[in-house]
């Protein structure tokens, strides 16, 4: 059923930053029947520098104004995690649908309050954990699903960074680790795509508990957080983070246990990963990424609101995953 009256969506964005260069925005030029109509950012020099580089016709140094722009049907908010929940409500408010960055908020508390204004305005609510869509992840749960590796027993995340890790864009004001912007550190901002993708793979988890402490004292935030958790569906699963190892210490790696194999991947690496079945060497499965990294996610959004497809990744889906992560640092 379609979600918006009209036959394209018009995407405004709010926080139109670094995450809009490359892969998110210039897919919504891509994806047939969508368009990015406006852009907004506080800086009048860098919204007007970017919609001049990539062609967008309107921009804005106020969200209200954006949001109330007849001409935008559907708004991405591409903000720091602590403006998601404020700009939801006001997105909301104007009966449009919402596409908001990952992590969802800085805590489960928030995303009930964003799913709350959603559901109150009758628009959906969508959330970037674009793995979901991503083609070697749904290799993944294709081969979890039929069986590949027998029943799932466990699985287990160890991600291990530098104090500075290559897997982000590091920008002079580094909010990631400011746990008033973010709602934590790093584990926030990385770890919420690991245990994201679990939720897709095994669905809800319905138990966690873990520990985190700031061990090398660079920052405000959690820098460690072990724990482990229960999935609805029986499956197992501990984790171990850490961002303040050595270089040569750094991984990233996932291991999946079944009753007849193994699969093993990075959550940040290459659209590659291996298959461990009864033989004595894996199979390798490659698949290419897409340049806009988004462009897969976004596309099932457009389909959603058009009504021709579904999105799989929505409030709920979100919300559950800050709900683990809460609980993994000891919050709950």
């Amino acid at each position: 059923m379609k979600k918006i009256e009209d036959s394209e969506v018009r995407w405004g964005i709010l926080g139109v930053g670094n995450v809009c260069e490359v892969k998110s925005a210039p897919a919504m030029q891509i994806v047939p029947h969508s368009k990015l109509v406006a852009v907004m950012r506080r800086s009048e020099e860098k919204v007007r520098d970017y919609a001049l580089r990539h062609g967008v016709q309107k921009w804005y140094t106020d969200a209200q104004a954006l949001v109330e722009d007849p001409e935008v049907n559907a708004v991405y908010i591409a903000t720091p995690p602590h403006m998601h929940l404020p700009l939801t409500k006001m997105v909301a408010a104007a009966g449009k649908p919402v596409y908001v960055e990952k992590p969802m908020a800085r805590n489960y508390a928030e995303c009930v309050e964003m799913i709350a204004a959603c559901e109150k305005a009758h628009v959906p609510l969508y959330v970037a954990y674009y793995r979901r869509a991503l083609p070697h992840f749904l290799k993944i749960k294709e081969l979890l699903d039929r069986g590949a590796i027998g029943e799932v027993r466990s699985v287990h995340i160890n991600l291990k960074q530098v104090l500075k890790p290559d897997l982000i864009v590091h920008l002079e004001n580094n909010w990631r680790v400011d746990p008033e912007i973010a709602g934590g550190g790093y584990f926030f901002d990385l770890a919420s795509h690991q245990l994201d993708l679990l939720d897709f793979f095994f669905g809800p988890v319905i138990s966690a508990k873990g520990f985190s402490a700031n061990q090398a004292k660079a920052y405000a935030a959690e820098d460690i957080v072990t724990g482990s958790f229960v999935f609805q569906n029986g499956v197992l699963g501990t984790g171990n983070w850490c961002f303040t190892t050595s270089r040569h210490s750094e991984v990233d790696e996932t291991l999946i246990y079944g009753s007849k194999g193994m699969i093993r991947f990075e959550t940040f690496g290459k659209g590659a990963f291996e298959l461990w079945d009864e033989g004595d060497s894996p199979t390798i499965h490659e698949l290419e990424l897409p340049k806009h990294i988004q462009q897969p996610l976004i596309s099932s959004i457009v389909s959603d609101l058009l009504g021709t497809g579904i999105c799989p990744s929505t409030g709920h889906s979100a919300a559950r995953t800050n709900l683990v992560m809460d609980r993994l640092v000891g919050r709950d």
